[in-house]
């Protein structure tokens, strides 16, 4: 069962209570993330999320480790391009205890100036670290090559020069400017009861300020092609697509096809690139669907020699399902793997807090197992033949990572 309240400030609680486990996940959700950013501050939102681990007023960092080191419990966060989210598992027994950490990080997190300078090294090891795994970096370049100057171009991480400039008066204004009542969202999944609101009313109600709701600004995806030379034994290549945004009816659509185009062992990018020509061990698609608009992506490594095949087969399976769509018999066995897909993954209590979080962040509305897997069944041959119309109407944009300067692709 699915709970919510708004508290009087405009913090949403979202509760769904699972009494059949003995675990709890909560989360803190900001909706702010890389797409919210200037290009003189890409980057801040995910070196926050770094900072509010290096301690506050009562806790040192060891100490936050320490305490969910010593109940068996987990403690993290994640940036996207349009959230933020601090978020914790332990046994029920110790829900208070989190919570209360979490509170604490968020409010009174020091961000001392020696701490900066300290995670600013980090986070450039992390970018370095990051330029050094071509099969990811690729990905952000498929978002650059596709949105261009828009702010979902941007990357996570931010870039070397903004990090080094990041100081503690621009990390004080962003969250200011922020992580707002009306810009946060708590969700709980587990084994709690009605006490948990009146638990996180009692640490929330004092937050206060309003973020102006963003508007939406739906773009169609650039035709670029964006390649980096680089010194790897893989080419790396995404292929991106105009997606939907989040919310859209024909998003439940779109998740059938991507399970039947690479989102599968049977998908037809994994049988033809993988199975029947070995052209490549990891290859796949998925969608990314935003505020206001979708990517749909499909991604493969591959030897620099086979890069053009490569592409000729994905683009020729496009061509079939734009022109083809898909067939009754791929249709209803996609179904059922989603829906068992979907089912599986709601077994884990961090799964169903990241469900109400990002539906309350990005639909602002719950919407239930039953409803779902309501829109998947009602997908049709017809609905499945508009999509790949849709989708599949236009070249691709690419994104290229190897060793050379260009790639037959026109």
């Amino acid at each position: 069962m699915i709970e919510k309240k708004t508290l009087e400030n405009g913090v949403r609680i979202v509760v769904e209570k699972i009494p059949t486990v003995r675990s709890v996940s909560l989360g803190i959700w900001i909706g702010a993330g890389s797409r919210h950013e200037a290009k003189g501050n890409n980057g801040i939102s995910h070196f926050i999320e770094h900072m509010m681990f290096k301690g506050t007023e009562k806790l040192t960092a060891k100490q936050i480790a320490e305490t969910f080191d010593s109940i068996g419990g987990q403690i993290n966060a994640l940036t996207s391009k349009e959230y933020t989210c601090y978020y914790a598992k332990v046994i029920d027994d110790h829900f208070d205890l989190a919570i209360e950490v979490l509170a604490d990080m968020f409010f009174n997190s020091k961000f001392d100036e020696a701490d900066i300078d300290k995670e600013r090294g980090v986070v450039l090891e992390e970018l370095s670290m990051y330029e050094d795994t071509p099969d990811d970096l690729v990905h952000d370049l498929i978002g650059q090559a596709s949105f261009g100057e828009h702010p979902l171009g941007s990357t996570i991480l931010g870039t070397r020069e903004v990090l080094h400039n990041l100081n503690r008066e621009m990390i004080v204004n962003y969250i200011s400017e922020n992580y707002t009542a009306n810009n946060i969202v708590i969700t709980i999944a587990g084994n709690v009861n009605d006490s948990v609101f009146e638990k996180v009313a009692s640490l929330f109600s004092s937050l206060k300020g309003e973020r102006p709701k963003p508007s939406k600004n739906e773009i169609s995806l650039l035709k670029n092609k964006v390649v980096l030379n680089k010194k790897t034994e893989q080419a790396h290549i995404c292929l991106a697509n105009n997606g939907y945004a989040v919310g859209d009816k024909s998003m439940y659509t779109l998740a059938i096809i991507n399970n039947i185009l690479g989102g599968s062992m049977s998908s037809r990018l994994f049988q033809e690139i993988r199975e029947q020509r070995g052209l490549a061990y990891s290859v796949y698609s998925y969608h990314s669907a935003f505020y206001d608009n979708g990517m749909y992506v499909s991604y493969l490594g591959t030897s620099p020699k086979h890069v053009k095949e490569a592409i000729e087969v994905i683009t020729s399976i496009y061509k079939d399902l734009h022109n083809n769509g898909i067939s009754k018999e791929e249709l209803n066995k996609a179904k059922e793997q989603l829906k068992g897909m979907l089912m599986l993954s709601l077994e884990s209590t961090t799964s169903r807090m990241n469900r109400l979080g990002k539906n309350e962040l990005l639909l602002e509305k719950q919407i239930d197992l039953d409803e779902t897997i309501a829109k998947i069944n009602e997908v049709t041959l017809e609905h499945a033949k508009d999509v790949c119309n849709q989708v599949f109407k236009d070249k691709s944009t690419i994104a290229a990572i190897g060793p050379f300067d260009d790639i037959d692709y026109n």
